[in-house]
C-alpha cells in the first residue's frame, strides 16, 4: 500500500468495523468512524468496541445513518462500506427495514463516492448470497440468483447496485463475501459467542437440525487481512471495475462438532436441546478461496481449533469466568 491516505468505515463501531479501524489506525491512515448504533444488539457493546479507537488521535467518529445523513467526505481517500442491518432470521420479521439499511444505505454510499470523487470503495456482502443451490465449494462466478432470506437479498442487490454503478461511473469496487466472522467481539447474537455464553454459564444450547449442518468459520484477524488486501488492490484495479471475492476460513466445520469444541475449550459439557431446522437457514457454507489467494494473495492463517481457544479466553477474559 502507498502513502497512507484518510479512510471513512462505516459499521465502524461494530464487530468487523472496529477490528479494520484499529488495523487502519494502526499502519498509519487517518480513518473517520461512521456507525448509526442500531439497536439491532446493545449500544454499550460497540460503545466497548470503540474504546480503544476514541483515544487514538488519528481517529475520528461521528455517529450518523448512511441511509438518511450526509456523510462526512472531506479529503476522504477510500471508503470501507461494512455497515448493515445483520442476521438472517431477524430479516425475516421485518424484510422493510432490511432493504432500507442494506440497499438503499449502500447506493447512497456509492452515488456519495462517485459525487465526491472517491473511487476506492470495499463493500461488505455476505456468504448468505449463495443460498441452498449453489455447488460446493462456492466459487465467485457461480450465478448466485437464488438467496433464501431477506438478509440474503439485499446483499446479493448490494452487489448488484455495486454493478451497476461500476458500469456507470469510474469506481473501483470490491465486494467481499465473508463467511461466518468470528473472534473477540463477535456479536452476541452470532452462534459462536451465543453458545459460548450458554455453554458457560450451565444452560442448554438450541440445536436447530441433527447437527450435520457445516458452515465455513472465519476468523477476525484473517478476515481484516483480507479487507486490508482488497483495499490495497483497488488503488491499481482500472476505474470503473467491480469484483466479488471470497473471504472464508478454509475448512467446514459441522455445528456438532462446533459446539464440541466450545465446550472443551471451556471445560464443561454441553448441554444440547433439539429443535428443527429453521427457515432461512442454509444447510452449508463452503469458501471456494482459490480467486481470493490469486487476487489478494489471500490465505487464512487461523483454524477452528485455535479460533475457538483465542475466542473463549477473550469471552473469559470480558465477562468473567462463570463458576
Amino acid at each position: 500500500m502507498s502513502a497512507p491516505v484518510k479512510m471513512l468505515v462505516t459499521g465502524a463501531a461494530g464487530f468487523i468495523g472496529s477490528h479494520v479501524c484499529e488495523a487502519l489506525v494502526a499502519r498509519g491512515h487517518a480513518v473517520v468512524g461512521l456507525d448509526n448504533f442500531d439497536a439491532f444488539y446493545g449500544r454499550t457493546v460497540k460503545e466497548r468496541n470503540l474504546k480503544g479507537l476514541l483515544a487514538n488521535r488519528a481517529f475520528r467518529f461521528v455517529e450518523a445513518d448512511v441511509a438518511r445523513d450526509p456523510l462526512p467526505l472531506e479529503g476522504v481517500g477510500a471508503m470501507l462500506h461494512l455497515a448493515a442491518k445483520p442476521g438472517v432470521r431477524p430479516s425475516l420479521e421485518d424484510p422493510g427495514a432490511y432493504m432500507e439499511a442494506n440497499v438503499t444505505a449502500t447506493a447512497r454510499v456509492f452515488d456519495a463516492a462517485r459525487r465526491a470523487g472517491i473511487p476506492r470503495i470495499v463493500f461488505g456482502s455476505s456468504s448468505s448470497v449463495y443460498g441452498n443451490s449453489t455447488p460446493a465449494p462456492f466459487a465467485e462466478d457461480a450465478p448466485a440468483l437464488q438467496p433464501i432470506s431477506p438478509y440474503a437479498a439485499t446483499k446479493r442487490a448490494g452487489e448488484l447496485v455495486a454493478i451497476a454503478f461500476a458500469h456507470l461511473y469510474p469506481l473501483r469496487i470490491i465486494c467481499l463475501r465473508f463467511f461466518t466472522v468470528y473472534g473477540p467481539r463477535q456479536r452476541p447474537d452470532l452462534a459462536i459467542h451465543k453458545f459460548t455464553d450458554l455453554i458457560a454459564r450451565g444452560q442448554a444450547v438450541r440445536m436447530h437440525g441433527d447437527g450435520s449442518s457445516e458452515r465455513d468459520y472465519t476468523y477476525i484477524s484473517d478476515c481484516v487481512e483480507g479487507v486490508l488486501a482488497a483495499l490495497a488492490r483497488t488503488e491499481k484495479a482500472a476505474d470503473g471495475s467491480v469484483e466479488m471475492l471470497n473471504i472464508g476460513g478454509g475448512e467446514r466445520v459441522r455445528l456438532d462438532r462446533l459446539i464440541a469444541l466450545i465446550a472443551s475449550a471451556l471445560g464443561r459439557e454441553a448441554r444440547i436441546e433439539r429443535y428443527p431446522d429453521q427457515p432461512g437457514d442454509v444447510r452449508l457454507t463452503d469458501a471456494d478461496l482459490h480467486r481470493a489467494e490469486q487476487a489478494l494473495g489471500y490465505r487464512p492463517r487461523v483454524g477452528i481449533e485455535e479460533g475457538i481457544r483465542n475466542f473463549v479466553r477473550w469471552y473469559e477474559e470480558t465477562h468473567g469466568r462463570q463458576s
